[in-house]
């Protein structure tokens, strides 16, 4: 189904059943932002916290991305939109499973037909390798840019990782820095 406004997207998703996740969440994890936004984040899942709020990327590795979106003047409530590929929490914080991405993911293709963004970034390798490239590596291939129909795609890696392996910290603000720089580059007004 093509939806026309983000109300009743948001409704039906509310309500959605496709899958065992929605019989276990606390909440929906929708998506949070400007809904006219030129940037898309995408990460993979609501994790715990996520899942007591009802907003993607608000514990820890929430934090982490403000401040690298920060450095870049992007603000989750001003000039960029945050969702994820699944929308309900899999238990104890594991990976989505292929069946429930695929499930999900119109929802997320919705979003993205309203929002009209022009640049996608994909947070971890889940969201890299679900809408990017099944054989997208973080660690490689971050921070490149690829072209996929009229938007812009890059990869770099989730947030909670970086919190893991702080080693991966420059080469993630490096990441946001050559977003910033594509953005300049066309001219997006943020």
């Amino acid at each position: 189904m093509k939806y026309e406004n983000f109300e009743q997207l948001k409704k039906d998703c509310s309500n959605c059943k496709n899958c065992p996740l929605g019989e276990t969440r606390t909440n929906l994890v929708f998506g949070v932002g400007n809904e006219n936004a030129d940037i898309l984040f995408v990460g993979e899942g609501p994790g715990e916290n996520e899942d007591l709020q009802g907003e993607p990327f608000v514990g820890k590795a929430g934090q982490l991305l403000d401040k690298y979106l920060n450095v870049i003047d992007l603000d989750r409530k001003k000039n960029i939109y945050i969702a994820n590929i699944v929308k309900c929490r899999p238990p104890q914080n594991r990976d989505p499973k292929p069946e429930e991405q695929d499930v999900c993911i119109e929802w997320l293709r919705n979003q993205t037909r309203l929002i009209k963004p022009k640049i996608i970034v994909c947070l971890g390798r889940i969201a890299a390798q679900k809408l990017i490239s099944e054989d997208f590596r973080v660690t490689k291939q971050h921070g490149e840019f690829i072209q996929k129909g009229n938007i812009l795609f890059m990869g770099t890696f989730h947030p909670a990782a970086l919190l893991r392996n702080p080693l991966n910290k420059p080469d993630a603000l490096s990441d946001f820095q050559k977003l910033r720089d594509k953005i300049n580059e066309l001219n997006i007004k943020i």
